[in-house]
């Protein structure tokens, strides 16, 4: 099975990205803003191209180590928000992983919630998860509030574990089961 068909929300369409979500992408992944937190700096136009590429080579949903992303748009204008991944950690355990990103004039209005919400929603009820986790650098405080908005706990602090940009971060991870998104 591969992820081909929208998933839509009462404000967003979530969607695999097209060829012409390019210069939408563009202004995404070259903002330091926005990558403050992430693995990655800033992109160039030939890398944001090259990830673009990556994006729309849709996967099936049954790969280990898959990363689905989705282009987040408002519905009633188009335009793009952002992206939510759903990576694909281990199928036989049925594990994925749920991050996002949103450009900042898109925060602090639901969206990301609305759209990650959304997901864990595809990822448990559709794929069958039994386990998501949310992992973060531990001082994108606003990222944590949202994964406990969302449902997830807390269950990690890890300190100085990984080497980001140069320096050593700390990283949080969040979880939810199969049974704790049922009782919502």
């Amino acid at each position: 099975m591969t992820l081909t068909e929208p998933i839509e929300t009462d404000r967003l369409i979530l969607r695999p990205y097209r060829e012409t979500d390019y210069d939408d992408l563009l202004k995404l992944l070259s903002s330091e803003e926005v990558c403050r937190y992430l693995l990655h700096g800033p992109k160039s136009p030939e890398e944001v191209r090259a990830s673009l590429a990556k994006r729309m080579d849709i996967p099936p949903m049954d790969t280990n180590g898959q990363d689905h992303s989705f282009a987040v748009e408002l519905r009633e204008t188009g335009e793009h928000l952002g992206e939510v991944v759903l990576f694909l950690v281990n199928t036989e355990h049925r594990l994925g992983e749920i991050g996002f990103v949103f450009h900042p004039s898109a925060q602090g209005k639901g969206y990301a919630a609305e759209a990650s919400t959304a997901v864990l929603r595809y990822a448990f009820e559709t794929l069958g998860l039994y386990r998501m986790i949310g992992r973060l650098d531990a001082s994108n405080t606003a990222s944590a509030a949202l994964l406990e908005r969302l449902g997830m706990r807390k269950e990690a602090h890890f300190v100085r574990n990984e080497k980001v940009k140069g320096e050593w971060t700390d990283e949080a991870v969040f979880a939810m089961l199969d049974v704790e998104w049922k009782a919502l």
